[in-house]
């Protein structure tokens, strides 16, 4: 996991709409939520509360991207059925998420396999992340990390 003040790795996908690239975040905050599955609740609930203030990290200068493994289309379905207006990123080989230490080991029913752990960074305009949550609880997620960007913005 990267830690505070480092430096941030950059960010290059594909998306639900086209590709991803620091140009497109330069002199901006970014937001990355990584989230483990495209339309499942927990996941929509998540996408959604980052959708409903869209505007408001957009007012302190600051992009919001969420990033699966899922593909670019599985992405776009996902953004056309629940009306969503964040960007959505498609790290299908899980580059991004391993770069990030979100592609980690989980077990469910004692059963063990790969996945992302669900987590947000806030990188400043220099490319520094300034905060990280781990194992994000989604309910009031997105408010917090509003929160947190008025603080240190």
């Amino acid at each position: 996991m990267l830690s505070i003040n480092s430096k941030a790795p950059d960010i290059e996908l594909k998306t639900d709409e086209s590709f991803f690239s620091p140009e497109d975040y330069n002199n901006k905050n970014l937001i990355v939520f990584f989230f483990p599955k495209a339309d499942t609740s927990g996941c929509t609930s998540e996408a959604l509360a980052f959708s409903k203030l869209k505007k408001e990290f957009e007012n302190h200068e600051t992009i919001i991207i969420g990033i699966s493994k899922d593909n670019p289309e599985k992405q776009k379905k996902f953004k056309e059925k629940h009306k969503l207006n964040c960007i959505l990123g498609a790290d299908h080989e899980t580059d991004i998420c391993e770069q990030y230490g979100v592609w980690v080991e989980k077990s469910m029913y004692g059963r063990k396999y790969m996945g992302i752990q669900r987590t947000t960074f806030f990188i400043n305009k220099k490319g520094e992340i300034k905060f990280i949550w781990p194992k994000v609880k989604v309910n009031g997620h997105a408010e917090d990390v509003l929160k947190k960007v008025k603080e240190l913005n």
